[in-house]
């Protein structure tokens, strides 16, 4: 399979729906609210959002056309991802509808994640998904049987979250994304997998948008996007038998978690901040370095981390 062609042909799709898209977010003033809090963003307020909109159904054609019809596990992750997407965009609505910075409930979210999740995680187990390889095992790995339940519930929750806590700076959620599909798309190709296809497509369209997103955004990805990354990164790991990569290729993704929590908790012990703001993102930002420096740093660890993959695949 052509797969440079794969990637080609989604750059262009999605270059051609978010400049398409871009003028259409501007008429109907779909623009981001900033919260009060994050001063070094104030100037953003009003940049349009939802960009989502364009480059996911770009990687979804694209990969779709790619890929086998009748590759189950590669339908479901088109699903999915369709389904974190429209929850993301429902979030998205109501914050432009309401014209704050607060969309769907938490708990809101949690219920239709969790649903989607509880989806994928019966469909690994009635077709015996439950395999999983283990990072530089060169192949090793084990068969949890049921546990495959839970463990794929709570990844994708996890991973969905954490993408979205990535998103929060001109080109950083997508940058690191494209570096974590470009080297599992790599990992999937080695081993003759079709979802190697949607995750090259995803490379793409996601670059294609990085041009409208890059410092200084013109558009956001919105919850609409990055939910929906979330759950294509989940769907293509776990489907693979590759979940337990999640946290190792998407480690700038579990630092952003991992920060808001420990941040969270400290706080309320202490009444004190470990960051000078959560997810760690903002901390480095606040602490004087540039939104392209920071994103070019995640992407290049997500980079090296991906080469050390590869290399003990």
């Amino acid at each position: 399979m052509n797969y440079l062609a794969c990637i080609l042909a989604a750059f262009a799709l999605s270059f051609v729906l978010t400049a398409a898209l871009l003028p259409l977010l501007k008429r109907l003033r779909a623009g981001q609210y900033i919260l009060s809090y994050v001063k070094q963003h104030a100037s953003k307020g009003g940049t349009p959002t939802m960009g989502g909109l364009a480059f996911i159904p770009a990687a979804a054609i694209v990969g779709f056309c790619f890929c086998s019809f009748s590759d189950r596990d590669v339908n479901l992750t088109l699903a999915v991802t369709a389904g974190f997407a429209l929850v993301g965009f429902m979030d998205d609505f109501l914050k432009i509808r309401r014209k704050e910075n607060e969309g769907l409930k938490p708990y809101q979210k949690i219920i239709f994640q969790t649903a989607i999740a509880v989806v994928a995680a019966v469909y690994c187990y009635v077709n015996r998904i439950t395999y999983v390889y283990v990072p530089f095992g060169r192949g090793a790995g084990f068969d949890i049987g049921a546990g495959i339940i839970p463990l794929v519930i709570f990844v994708f929750i996890a991973t969905v979250n954490c993408v979205n806590l990535t998103d929060g700076l001109d080109g950083l959620a997508g940058g690191t994304s494209a570096a974590y599909l470009a080297f599992m798309g790599a990992m999937l190709a080695a081993a003759g997998n079709g979802g190697a296809a949607v995750a090259f497509s995803a490379v793409g369209a996601v670059a294609a948008f990085l041009v409208f997103n890059c410092g200084r955004a013109s558009v956001f990805m919105g919850d609409t996007g990055s939910l929906a990354l979330g759950g294509l990164i989940s769907c293509l790991s776990v489907f693979s038998g590759n979940v337990l990569y999640i946290p190792v290729l998407g480690i700038m993704f579990v630092l952003s978690g991992i920060s808001v929590i420990v941040q969270v908790i400290y706080y309320k012990r202490t009444k004190r901040r470990i960051f000078l703001m959560a997810p760690i993102h903002h901390h480095f930002q606040m602490k004087g370095y540039s939104e392209s420096k920071i994103s070019y740093a995640y992407f290049a660890v997500t980079s090296l981390v991906g080469i050390s993959c590869l290399i003990f695949l």
